[in-house]
């Protein structure tokens, strides 16, 4: 009788939590300054794909953010920075990208974008060249063009649709 409840105990907390359920790779996005200030030019990137790091580098440098003045007033800059600060890689570590992304970093490494994260382009590197430049994806930069659920901080090969190419089998 004690084996079956810590078996059902064991059970419900495994399965008690939305996000750490085995399908999220990466905690979603859930704070609306960070949403709509970073989203209006480009995907809302979630803050376990970075390390702290590698956060607090690109936020140091928003006047020149990729090529674009991002720049931001005071008091969001600090609300921002705070929430990826919280919510960075290593703080996120029950999430399994977040954890492999980490593990995927030396530890004086400072990657600058999230294509610089050793992980990241080795999950793609099997994939052409071309398929990742061509005019519908642009880059690895652009998660949502095959990640259908990117946007759920869901990043699984089943759920991998490339334009030109269609779903993804390995």
């Amino acid at each position: 009788m004690k084996l079956l409840i810590i078996t059902l105990l064991f059970l419900t907390n495994l399965f008690s939590s939305e996000y750490t359920s085995s399908k999220v790779g990466v905690k979603p996005v859930d704070n609306e300054l960070y949403k709509n200030e970073c989203s209006a030019c480009h995907f809302d990137y979630q803050p376990g794909l970075l390390p702290s790091k590698s956060w607090k580098k690109i936020m140091s440098n928003l006047e020149n953010h990729f090529d674009t003045d991002a720049s931001l007033d005071n008091e969001d800059f600090q609300t921002i920075s705070e929430y990826l600060e919280k919510n960075s890689a290593e703080k996120a570590m029950n999430y399994k990208r977040s954890r492999r992304i980490v593990n995927s970093i030396a530890s004086n490494e400072i990657p600058q974008s999230i294509t610089k994260v050793r992980y990241i382009i080795k999950k793609h590197n099997e994939i052409r060249p071309s398929l990742i430049t061509q005019k519908e994806v642009k880059g690895l930069f652009n998660c949502t063009a095959c990640h259908t659920t990117a946007q759920k901080g869901i990043y699984s090969e089943r759920d991998i649709n490339i334009p030109n190419f269609g779903r993804w089998e390995d």
